[in-house]
C-alpha cells in the first residue's frame, strides 16, 4: 500500500485504550473496544478499524454515547433474550449480548439475542469468531445509519446492515462470512475519499438519484445501493437481506429501524422522529451436537473447503476463494509486519490525540 504509515498492533491497541479511558470509558471496556477495532485492521477491514476512532471520540464528546451504561437483559426465555444497552458504546454492548447468546447456547442448545439502545458495534465478524472459540456456530447482524437506498429508491432509508456467520473446520481454517447487504460498506467510500479516488460504477447515487463516481456526491445526501445494485443484477436480494437485518435487530428488540436509526457519525443528521431506542443488533449461537456429531461436521466442513478450492478457475484468476480467506491472509501478514494506515487516517489520529490530550 502506498501513502501509508505502518504501526505495531500493540501500539494501536494501547492508543485506543488511552484515548477511550481519557473520555471516561472504564479501562476494561476500553480494552474490549480496542480488541474489536484492531482485529478489524488486522483482518484488512480498514473501514471499521482504528479509522473509526475519531467518530467515537466525537460522539462521546457530544454526549451521544453513555460511557458508563447499565447494560441489562429486559426480557428472556431459556433460549432468547432482549438486551438494552443503555446507549453504551456498541463495542461494549455487542460483546455483552453475544456472551448472553453463547451462554444460552451452551445451556440449552441455542441462544438468540436481539439488542436495542446501542451504537456502532464494529465488524460483524468479530462476534461469530468468539463463538468458534467455544465450539459453537455463531452469527451476528446489526442495523446502521440510513445511507442505503431500497431498490428503486432515491434516498437513504436503510443501513449497510451487515451479516456475519462462522463455521469451524477440523484441520482446515473456519469458514467466516462477513458481508454488508449494500454493495459496499460506507467505510469503503470514506477510504476512496481519503485516497482522493473515484468510486466504481454501481456503488452509489447522488442526491438527485443518479449514479455517481464521486465520494463527495454520495456523502452529500446521496446513498449507497443495495447488494446487486439493480433489479436485473439482484438488487432486490440485497434489499430483502437488509430488511431482514433491520427487522431482527430493531423491530424485534425495540430499536430504531430504517430511516429512524441514529447516525453512526457525528456529522450525519439525526432523525427528529424516534420509533425505538438507539441502534439494534441480533446475535445467534448454537451447539453443533444438537444436529450432528461435531467431529463429523468439522470433517465435512474440511471436505467442503477442499472441494471448492479444487474448482476449475475462471480465466485470469487463481480460482475460488473460501469465505474468510482474504481476511486470514491479511491477518497473518499484519501480525508480522504491522498495520498500514492511510496517511489521512494517521492525521485523524493526531487530531484525536490533540483533542483528547494523549500522546501519539
Amino acid at each position: 500500500m502506498t501513502n501509508t504509515q505502518t504501526f505495531p498492533l500493540s501500539y494501536l491497541h494501547d492508543f485506543i485504550v488511552r484515548v477511550l479511558t481519557k473520555l471516561d470509558i472504564p479501562e476494561q471496556d476500553a480494552h474490549q473496544a480496542a480488541e474489536i477495532l484492531t482485529l478489524s485492521d488486522l483482518r484488512g477491514i480498514d473501514s471499521h478499524g482504528i479509522a473509526r476512532l475519531r467518530t467515537y471520540v466525537g460522539l462521546l464528546n457530544a454526549g451521544r454515547i453513555n460511557p458508563h451504561p447499565e447494560i441489562k437483559i429486559v426480557r428472556q426465555t431459556a433460549s432468547t433474550a432482549t438486551v438494552d444497552g443503555d446507549n453504551g458504546l456498541g463495542l461494549v454492548v455487542g460483546p455483552f449480548a453475544n456472551e448472553v447468546a453463547m451462554q444460552k447456547a451452551e445451556e440449552v442448545g441455542s441462544g438468540w439475542v436481539s439488542v436495542r439502545n446501542s451504537n456502532h458495534y464494529g465488524i460483524a465478524g468479530y462476534y461469530p469468531l468468539q463463538a468458534l472459540k467455544r465450539d459453537l456456530i455463531g452469527m451476528s447482524m446489526t442495523n446502521a445509519s440510513r445511507i442505503v437506498t431500497p431498490l428503486w429508491g432515491a434516498q437513504g432509508m436503510l443501513g449497510t446492515n451487515p451479516i456475519a456467520i462462522a463455521f469451524p473446520g477440523l484441520h482446515e481454517p473456519p469458514i467466516v462470512i462477513d458481508m454488508a447487504t449494500s454493495v459496499v460498506a460506507f467505510g469503503k467510500v470514506e477510504i476512496q475519499k481519503r485516497k482522493n479516488e473515484p468510486i466504481p460504477e454501481g456503488w452509489a447515487i447522488d442526491k438527485s438519484g443518479h449514479g455517481t463516481h464521486s465520494p463527495d456526491e454520495m456523502i452529500d445526501h446521496g446513498a449507497l445501493l443495495p447488494l446487486g445494485t439493480k433489479k436485473e443484477t439482484g438488487g432486490h436480494k440485497g434489499y430483502c437481506l437488509a430488511s431482514m437485518v433491520d427487522i431482527l435487530s430493531c423491530v424485534l428488540s425495540g430499536a430504531n429501524w430504517g430511516p429512524f436509526a441514529p447516525p453512526t457519525a457525528i456529522d450525519l443528521p439525526r432523525s427528529k422522529e424516534q420509533v425505538g431506542k438507539g441502534l439494534g443488533h441480533f446475535f445467534g449461537a448454537w451447539q453443533i451436537e444438537g444436529f450432528i456429531d461435531p467431529a463429523a461436521f468439522k470433517k465435512q466442513i474440511d471436505h467442503w473447503i477442499q472441494v471448492f478450492r479444487s474448482t476449475k478457475p475462471a480465466p485470469g484468476t487463481d480460482g475460488p476463494i473460501i469465505p474468510g480467506d482474504p481476511e486470514r491472509k491479511q491477518e497473518a501478514i499484519r501480525r508480522k509486519e504491522g498495520i498500514p494506515l492511510l496517511l489521512p487516517v494517521v492525521d485523524d489520529l493526531r487530531t484525536v490525540a490533540q483533542t483528547v490530550g494523549v500522546s501519539f
